[in-house]
């Protein structure tokens, strides 16, 4: 009888968060970006996009929160602002590497090579110093939502510190990340696991998976 009261209390308080429109986010909205807001020339375009472009009359009067910046993009991927920049100086960078296509996360075996070159080459142009550049996935049980993204972010002043000796893998080329990070996850027993990815004085990238979120251990993830 007591654990049917608990689970009717459990039940009772979904439904009411649900209603009242305090329900968790759905984790397919970076996915509902990336297929319904990059191309404000489709039909219904304000109808259908719930985080217009910034630079499209459905943007008038939103705040940051509610639209889309885009940095860069090609054919394969995008790379936009991270709602985490929002209300931060203009010196804080956090945006987000996302390919076109439907690709889960660091478990999907289509995950593209290409998206780490992409990333660099959107981070370099917005961080510079390159030895202050970090690319983070999250593993699948430390992310909100399920569409691939690569966080554009910076280290931790004390990242290196922390990193150096802690077993982490050295690759020349950026096409070498998934298949080297596949690696040290299986040498280390992870079934989920993150990647980062920094470059070294050397010109190497330094790769380092977590169990745990890397975007949160080793990064500036947030301005405050």
């Amino acid at each position: 009888m007591k654990r049917f009261a608990l689970l009717t209390v459990f039940v009772t308080a979904i439904v009411s968060l649900t209603l009242s429109g305090c329900a968790a986010p759905s984790r397919g909205g970076l996915w509902q970006t990336v297929a319904t807001c990059l191309d404000p020339g489709i039909a219904d375009y304000c109808g259908r996009c719930e985080m217009p472009l910034t630079d499209t009359p459905c943007a008038a009067g939103r705040g940051c929160a509610e639209t889309t910046e885009v940095w860069a993009e090609t054919r394969e991927f995008v790379a936009i602002r991270d709602g985490k920049m929002c209300g931060c100086p203009a010196t804080f960078v956090h945006g987000l590497a996302i390919p076109r296509e439907r690709i889960t996360g660091v478990e999907d075996p289509r995950r593209p090579d290409g998206i780490w070159d992409f990333a660099w080459g959107v981070a370099r142009k917005r961080i510079g110093d390159e030895t202050a550049i970090a690319l983070a996935v999250n593993p699948q049980g430390r992310r909100s939502q399920d569409q691939l993204h690569v966080h554009i972010v910076r280290l931790l002043p004390d990242a290196r510190t922390r990193l150096a000796g802690q077993g982490v893998a050295h690759v020349r080329t950026l096409a070498e990340v998934w298949r080297t990070a596949a690696k040290s996850a299986e040498a280390a027993g992870m079934k989920g696991y993150g990647v980062l990815v920094a470059r070294e004085p050397d010109g190497s990238f330094l790769i380092r998976v977590e169990e745990g979120s890397p975007e949160k251990m080793f990064t500036r993830a947030r301005c405050r």
